[in-house]
């Protein structure tokens, strides 16, 4: 009302972040508030078909997490969680207003699904969860020549839901790639480059997202 100066009568669009479009009408315009009638509803799946999900410890740096949440969530994603590993650097994380930038990111990058935003996990916790999907640990591995390591573009079957692993600035604790191993996540690489933490889970993502189209153009 206020930014847009609509008025009774208008038409908007309104989504529930659970996948609903609906076009509605302005019935009742104020400062503060606004009443609308729902004209129809639309579902409005993601449209990249299989889930989508990251698991990254968050930086000590908050704005790099809020930037590759953002990132993540335009590019489309269905869940993030944030990971307490053994060399984490930040073990506190309030999801207060990681929650609104992905309202945010949701809303300009015109989707009606709200990825899911888990709180800060142990990693420990999050590898004993069972799931069918594709799961993909990416870390950096001295004692494996550069040659051997399979990329995720190489692995990645974009058929299936998946999920990746993003470990914190001092990367995983041996133990925790051990454990993640045993639980059927397969090491991957994310190029040549040495990323950040943030910069790795967003390579991820779009890796993943490209597979994907490119799959649709064969």
């Amino acid at each position: 009302m206020r930014v847009l100066r609509l008025v009774e009568g208008d038409e908007i669009e309104v989504i529930d972040g659970a996948g609903t479009l609906y076009r509605c009408r302005i019935a009742m315009a104020h400062a503060k508030h606004c009443g609308v009638e729902i004209i129809s509803r639309e579902a409005c799946p993601p449209h990249w078909g299989s889930r989508v999900e990251v698991a990254v410890a968050p930086t000590k740096n908050l704005d790099r997490m809020e930037w590759m949440a953002e990132k993540c969530t335009e590019m489309g994603v269905d869940r993030i969680t944030p990971l307490l590993c053994c060399h984490s650097e930040r073990k506190v994380l309030k999801t207060e207003r990681l929650h609104k930038i992905l309202i945010a990111a949701m809303k300009q990058s015109l989707k009606a699904q709200l990825p899911q935003l888990d709180e800060l996990t142990h990693i420990e916790d999050f590898l004993a969860e069972p799931s069918d999907a594709q799961r993909f640990i990416a870390y950096c591995d001295e004692s494996l020549p550069r040659e051997q390591r399979r990329s995720l573009a190489q692995v990645y079957d974009p058929g299936r839901d998946a999920v990746v692993l993003i470990g914190p600035e001092g990367d995983f604790d041996p133990q925790e790639v051990a454990t993640a191993l045993n639980a059927g996540f397969v090491p991957v690489t994310l190029g040549e480059s040495r990323l950040r933490t943030e910069t790795a889970a967003v390579f991820a993502i779009a890796t993943m997202h490209a597979i994907k189209e490119l799959k649709k153009t064969k």
